[in-house]
């Protein structure tokens, strides 16, 4: 097989036929089955584990002002000041209902 032909297979292998409109279809992708929510910790969401965010950091209070930022807005994360990444906000992190276990700065879960 060409490394299209494995791509193309792959691709087909990833959708599946799915229905808008009486008389349209179109592919969807495959999802997941939804998982169980998981409970959350102890704590407010402005106030991440120390674990993730330690009290020394040095960009702290920058982190979390742009935090505290995306909760009111409601946007799922903001640019980190340090290192330009995009960050998840424990708000985004709540409503998606359970742990990634990839380490989350603001891991609504980490207890």
């Amino acid at each position: 097989m060409s490394p299209s032909t494995i791509s193309m297979a792959v691709m087909r292998s990833m959708m599946s036929p799915g229905v808008d409109a009486p008389g349209t279809a179109r592919y969807r992708r495959r999802m997941p089955a939804p998982r169980q929510r998981w409970p959350l910790a102890p704590r407010e969401l402005d106030e991440p584990h120390p674990s993730r965010l330690g009290e020394d950091h040095p960009d702290r209070a920058e982190i979390l002002a742009r935090h505290d930022v995306a909760l009111r807005d409601g946007t799922p994360g903001y640019l980190d000041p340090s290192s330009g990444l995009f960050v998840l906000s424990a708000g985004f992190l709540a409503k998606r209902g359970f742990c990634c276990t990839r380490g989350c700065r603001h891991c609504p879960y980490v207890t």
